[in-house]
């Protein structure tokens, strides 16, 4: 009989392939794919008059998955439960354990923080057992969440609409939303007015200043009239500089990314989502394959709140950058940043594993997503490890009589860290303008006036969340941990109670109607002061200083009560969102309505006119053909099945009085051709491209053959409205390859056919 092997269980397949290279013979790698037992979907799964006792079973689907682990594990010495370092992976371990009925000496319970060899052997050889308050922590917030969704659902679906579904963080992020939409209506402008200076010194060196205010106090005015006052006492005075200050100012890096922070800058530097962001970092923690290094984890655990950085990452960092940017640009003391109140601080910061795998090395053996996330990380990393930048700094005092202004500017003296990267986009806010240099100045020093540029302004309401800063504020608020930011996001944009224009989220009147009802009956659960006390006693769990079921027991009288109050109450109205677009049957305006494959607009007389089309997004530009407007469309490939996008005159359909046949796969622009004045079009696709007239009498018309396509096909020309008389050229080839086909393949082909 041959010698035992030891078993590794991970969650994926690419993480288990780099920690099989790493682990080499005597132990056997494999995924289980995630979770493998859970709550049913059927029913509730949560035996409430038993104390809260949660019914666990096997996922459906996922049974050859145990039997070849169950397998496995048998023929095994030691077996290694290797999932996700967090709550949700210690509960994987924990299900696995019983589901492999593995004894407690037998089951060994191994993290990895990055997926290094250096750290994989290090965690091999030194195991432990399962953490009980971690398996808690997460079996409390489970079944929390599966008694508000599975109590709160049903009774939406009958007083709101079938399909709907409630969640205790996701409520609180739509009315999150909805509350800052609210608040962006309600808001009413407030006028204010500034006011600059242009001033000239002895030189004649002209530079602007703007108004601070009147006797020593700041003073801003209301109204043009209060501008133009100031102006007029101004006027005829001497402007004097009455102070010079000089200074060096140090602007110290931002530290690490933690999820949430690496989710922002993700959003306003890459422009990817918080679900591709998270899904790419898993990719670069589970590891890639890099020339000459074999199968590496670049990146340490990607969901984490804090940001602790290892003695030796510090170390690494510290060399690096003495070597590649020199003494100067490495602090004396390594940079320590403190977490957060509230942070869990079980991981390390987003760091990259290898500093030395710089992303230009590198570059070839990622994808360009990888890349550039990678990159991201890796600078911001190295900077925050780095010495401050320091700026040279001058600020001026004015005076013309009792009234003030004031002028300053900075120079980079040395950049430290913004050698690397540049943070002043973190928050997400535009750059502003970098003041000019002043002019060599002296106190005392009499200027000349040289004209007064006043501005109105108006008060702005607060900017519409994106889905980054959506996620910031979650985390200020303390609603929701890392590992459920994005996937809250995702849900309720899923879920329709929030929809993106542009990047902003904006509440639907789904949205409205479903955040209205819960504050009705569970204004506990919208609340974010509740549910960020909820994430505090998950916490205590994990701790080991509450018992889990104690936090059920004290929710559930409440929400039992509240649950019959919503059941006996009014039903909810849904106010349908109304369009533009008008029903060529019988005149109404179409409305917006959800379906199976989406929303699409639908004749509010239904079910008398059963008239639908698809949702539509007007574009720029006018119909070549027609004049009319150009709209976006989709639509549903017969063959394929697959969804295309086209565009097309608002005029093509069969049931308008005067049908225009225009459908084109090129985009609309807003730009018109300089000869014939249509509008022109861009070819389909990412990135920014040349515009180019489709107008064949045009003498600046690009053919299509010129406009960077494949080459179209039969299939794509019919969806386009545009097939082509001629029959394709390869018609015989395409005989000759069928006359190959076994006979059991041409009679399933025949049989196809016929049906």
């Amino acid at each position: 009989m041959s010698e035992k092997t030891n078993l590794v269980i991970v969650e994926s397949p690419s993480k288990a392939k780099t920690i099989g290279k790493y682990l080499g013979g005597g132990y056997q790698v494999k995924a289980c794919m995630g979770h493998l037992r859970d709550l049913p979907k059927s029913t509730m799964g949560v035996d409430i008059e038993h104390d809260f006792e949660p019914e666990y079973k096997p996922i459906k689907g996922k049974e050859s998955i145990i039997r070849d682990l169950k397998k496995s594990a048998d023929e095994s010495e030691i077996v290694y439960l290797a999932t996700d370092p967090d709550r949700e992976g210690e509960a994987i371990s924990w299900h696995l354990k019983h589901l492999l009925n593995l004894p407690d000496e037998k089951a060994k319970r191994v993290t990895f923080n990055e997926i290094t060899k250096k750290v994989v052997t290090e965690s091999i050889a030194k195991p432990r057992a399962i953490d009980q308050d971690l398996v808690d922590a997460q079996q409390a917030r489970r079944v929390l969440d599966r008694i508000v969704g599975y109590e709160i659902s049903p009774v939406m679906w009958k007083k709101i609409r079938r399909g709907l579904s409630a969640g205790r963080v996701q409520s609180v992020a739509t009315r999150m939303v909805d509350d800052r939409d609210r608040e962006i209506s309600e808001f009413q402008p407030q006028e204010y007015w500034t006011l600059d200076v242009f001033l000239k010194n002895t030189a004649g060196a002209r530079f602007k200043a703007s108004y601070y205010g009147k006797d020593g106090k700041k003073y801003e005015p209301k109204s043009e009239a209060d501008v133009q006052a100031v102006q007029e006492a101004v006027r005829t005075l001497p402007f004097t500089v009455s102070t010079v200050k000089k200074t060096s100012k140090q602007r110290s890096p931002a530290p690490p990314f933690t999820t949430s922070t690496m989710q922002q800058e993700a959003s306003h530097k890459l422009n990817m989502t918080p679900r591709r962001t998270m899904s790419i970092a898993q990719q670069l923690y589970e590891g890639v394959d890099v020339t000459g290094e074999g199968t590496v984890g670049l990146i340490t655990y990607m969901r984490t709140d804090s940001l602790r950085i290892s003695e030796e990452a510090q170390r690494d960092a510290a060399s690096y950058i003495e070597n590649h940017y020199g003494q100067n640009y490495r602090p004396a003391k390594a940079r320590q940043y403190k977490a957060k109140a509230g942070a869990q601080d079980a991981h390390e910061a987003i760091r990259p594993s290898n500093i030395n795998l710089t992303p230009e090395r590198i570059r070839d053996d990622l994808t360009s997503d990888q890349y550039r996330l990678y990159r991201l990380i890796w600078h911001r990393f190295l900077a925050s490890q780095m010495e401050n930048a320091v700026y040279d700094s001058v600020s001026v005092s004015i005076d013309a009589g009792s009234h003030s202004f004031r002028a300053s500017a900075s120079k980079l003296k040395f950049p430290g860290y913004l050698a690397v990267y540049d943070d002043s986009r973190d928050d997400g806010e535009k750059d502003e303008k970098k003041a000019p240099a002043l002019p060599e100045l002296t106190e005392g020093e009499r200027l000349t006036l040289d004209g007064f540029e006043p501005l109105q302004h108006f008060t702005q309401p607060p900017a519409h969340y994106t889905e980054a800063s959506l996620i910031r504020a979650m985390e200020e608020q303390g609603i929701g941990r890392p590992s459920t930011y994005a996937p809250t996001v995702s849900t309720i944009l899923d879920r329709r109670y929030v929809k993106k224009d542009g990047k902003c989220l904006v509440i639907t009147n789904l949205g409205e109607s479903v955040t209205r009802w819960m504050k009705r009956y569970f204004a506990n659960i919208e609340d974010t002061k509740f549910t960020a006390n909820m994430e505090r006693q998950l916490d205590e769990v994990e701790e080991g200083s509450v018992a889990w079921k104690d936090i059920l027991r004290g929710f559930y009288g409440d929400f039992a009560r509240q649950v019959e109050e919503a059941a006996s109450g009014e039903r909810e109205h849904v106010e349908p969102v109304v369009s533009d677009e008008v029903c060529p049957v019988c005149g109404k305006n179409l409305v917006e309505r959800d379906g199976k494959f989406g929303t699409f607009l639908g004749c509010p007389g239904f079910p008398d006119c059963t008239f639908t089309m698809p949702l539509v997004e007007v574009m720029p530009g006018r119909c070549p053909k027609c004049g009319g407007r150009l709209l976006k469309r989709t639509g549903i490939s017969q063959k394929s099945r697959k969804q295309y996008t086209y565009y097309c005159c608002e005029f093509n359909n069969t049931r308008a009085e005067t049908p225009c046949d225009f459908r084109t796969w090129d985009v609309p622009t807003t730009q018109d051709c300089p000869v014939c004045g249509q509008t022109m079009f861009k070819k389909s696709g990412r990135g920014r491209m040349t515009p180019f007239c489709i107008n064949p009498d045009c003498s600046n018309y690009l053919p299509e053959e010129k406009r960077g396509y494949r080459k179209k096909t039969a299939e794509n020309a019919a969806e386009s409205g545009e097939a082509e008389e001629k029959k394709p050229a390869k018609k015989p080839a395409a005989k000759k390859t069928a006359a190959k086909k076994p006979a059991a393949k041409k009679k399933a082909a025949a049989k196809g056919t016929e049906a």
